[in-house]
């Protein structure tokens, strides 16, 4: 069976945090991934790409997804943040995978979802300044990559590939499959490091 990702979008959505799960999930790995925005509608992104969402997080839950990622953004640390957290806890409970990264850890963490569970996000400041709700200092992990607890995967906006890597694997893509998506991300570091060795 064909697993759904479903991808929230928001105005100013950052362009590299989603691209790895749509660009190579979708054709690559069979995954069904659609997008999805608090309203439907047109959206600019962080880096100015224009798009056009057709469907609202209010059509989510039927869409059935394995996983939901909320991707970063501007609107997350303003006033305009959409909340999502009902969604966001409801889907949790009946046994989907709840992803955030950068500013989308906010929206986990609005929803109480990072309280009790090991999390990451850009610094652990930026969850305490941003999220009236979370009260889970205490499971805050200082990582460069992305960290999964119960069906929550969180990440640093610096960690798209340990972030789609673990989305992967929360959707039932093999190990083999991931490792090798690992390795070809990083074969670039690699040859970068041996050339400035030379």
């Amino acid at each position: 069976m064909t697993q759904k990702v479903a991808l929230v979008l928001t105005p100013g959505f950052a362009d590299w945090e989603y691209a790895f799960i749509a660009g190579v999930g979708g054709p690559f790995y069979g995954l069904d991934v659609a997008f999805f925005a608090p309203e439907a509608g047109t959206l600019r992104s962080q880096g100015g790409l224009t798009v056009e969402v057709e469907r609202s997080v209010a059509e989510l839950a039927d869409w059935a997804p394995a996983a939901i990622v909320v991707v970063g953004g501007t609107v997350w640390e303003s006033e305009q943040a959409p909340d999502i957290g009902a969604l966001l806890k409801e889907q949790l409970q009946r046994g989907v995978t709840v992803a955030g990264i950068c500013g989308g850890t906010l929206a986990l963490a609005r929803a109480g979802l990072l309280n009790d569970r090991a999390h990451t996000s850009n610094d652990a400041d930026f969850l305490t300044r941003n999220a009236e709700n979370y009260t889970g200092q205490s499971h805050f992990v200082a990582s460069a990559s992305a960290v999964t607890d119960t069906r929550v995967i969180t990440a640093p906006g610096s960690a798209p590939v340990s972030f789609t890597a673990d989305v992967f694997r929360a959707v039932g893509i093999d190990e083999e499959t991931v490792r090798q998506f690992n390795a070809m991300l990083a074969a670039e570091h690699a040859a970068t490091g041996e050339t400035a060795r030379a």
